[in-house]
């Protein structure tokens, strides 16, 4: 039985003025990320992907949505049972005060117990290790995407470059010969 109130709303007749939204920050919003390790993916070979939270402190959280994170020289690391990111660089907040994080300091990831064990069974096969591929926002939160990684050599360095080269040439002549016959 549908419940009954003891009120009724009245459709208002004249439409007030309506505020317009503030557009959000894209890093905040989550629609862009805040960090992006793009040496990863030309030093390393990864192999599987990870999302983890990142215990942070509240300048952190707002520099990182100011631009300020650095992940380029961080790696992962798992010890007694618990996942941290070390060197994951976070700049001073603009506003900050004295209190103001220590940058490089080691962060604790957010994971689950079966998560951290998958991991670290992973990363104790040898050349293996975490490599923080992303830093991003989800649902207001800073996540981190690890990714199990593999060294690179300098020979598959170059044929990564080939490959890439190669693929680049072939789609510009894809795309002239639809070019040419356009016209």
């Amino acid at each position: 039985m549908p419940r009954q109130t003891s009120h009724t709303i009245v459709p208002r007749d004249t439409p007030g003025p309506e505020k317009k939204a503030k557009p959000r920050d894209p890093v905040a919003s989550g629609e862009r990320d805040a960090a992006h390790n793009r040496v990863a993916s030309h030093n390393y070979f990864l192999l599987e992907k990870f999302e983890a939270g990142v215990a942070l402190r509240g300048t952190e959280v707002k520099s990182i949505r100011e631009g300020k994170a650095n992940l380029k020289d961080s790696y992962g690391l798992i010890k007694d049972g618990e996942a941290f990111l070390l060197n994951l660089h976070i700049g001073p907040y603009s506003h900050g005060n004295i209190s103001n994080h220590d940058e490089t300091r080691t962060r604790k990831l957010l994971m689950h117990k079966e998560e951290v064990r998958r991991l670290m069974a992973k990363t104790q096969i040898k050349g293996h290790t975490l490599i923080p591929t992303r830093l991003y926002f989800k649902n207001g939160r800073v996540k981190c995407e690890l990714a199990v990684a593999k060294g690179k050599q300098d020979w598959d360095k170059r044929e990564t470059e080939r490959r890439r080269e190669a693929d680049r040439e072939a789609r510009s002549a894809i795309n002239a010969s639809k070019h040419k016959m356009g016209r």
